[in-house]
């Protein structure tokens, strides 16, 4: 990780993809725009700075787990809980989801969730 952060434009998400998609290596969450969005939405974090919302989701997801839960957060993100309007209707996790629309009745523009 160190060596990777000296690198020119290299900062810890890049790090962390790097370690956990070519090396195998779990030394954190990656945390991209889709997991800031999806571990608040979620209610994992409440913070927003990609480091501490990391330093949270590290704290909640076993080790073992965090190179593969960033990639299902990211695909999620991109493929069914979208920024503008969310697919609740086919989420797997929908049930789990304190900012549903289909609870709230509101889209993500309308919505202000609390403590995010």
């Amino acid at each position: 990780m160190d060596e990777l952060l000296r690198l020119p434009g290299v900062a810890r998400k890049t790090a962390n993809v790097v370690l956990g998609v070519a090396y195998g290596i779990a030394a954190g969450v990656v945390v991209d725009t889709h997991v800031s969005r999806l571990s608040q939405r979620l209610r994992l974090t409440k913070q927003k700075d990609p480091g501490k919302i990391e330093e949270d989701l590290m704290e909640l997801v076993p080790r073992k787990d965090w190179i593969i839960f960033s990639h299902l957060l990211i695909f999620h993100g991109r493929r069914v809980c979208k920024a503008r309007r969310p697919l609740c209707e086919e989420c797997l996790v929908e049930k789990l989801c304190p900012s549903s629309s289909l609870k709230t009745g509101k889209l993500p523009s309308e919505c202000q969730w609390p403590g995010v």
